[in-house]
């Protein structure tokens, strides 16, 4: 596969991930307490535990989050690549770009 194909899908799951409001609000948290266990996270929002999982599943899989196993529990951080590779995208539209 290419290296332009891939960065597209990637792009492509960054943004299926992003387009769920309860995702989006799940990355901000995370990245504004800079990692949170899955128990907190889940306290945050009023949601059940498995939609919680499901969508903590989701941002991992487009790798918006990393998962690291503490024991029995697991640590989430935002992975800044997957964001990094959606700014370059959106600069297209950049105002100051444009010729």
């Amino acid at each position: 596969m290419s290296d332009a194909r891939k960065r597209l899908e990637d792009l492509e799951a960054v943004c299926a991930a992003l387009a769920h409001a309860s995702r989006r609000q799940i990355l901000m948290t995370v990245h504004f307490r800079a990692g949170m266990l899955a128990g907190d996270i889940a306290k945050r929002f009023h949601h059940a535990w498995p939609t919680i999982s499901r969508h903590l599943k989701v941002l991992e899989e487009a790798g918006l989050l990393t998962a690291e196993r503490r024991g029995r529990e697991r640590v989430y951080r935002v992975d800044h690549a997957k964001i990094e590779l959606l700014r370059e995208w959106l600069a297209w539209f950049d105002k100051k770009t444009k010729t």
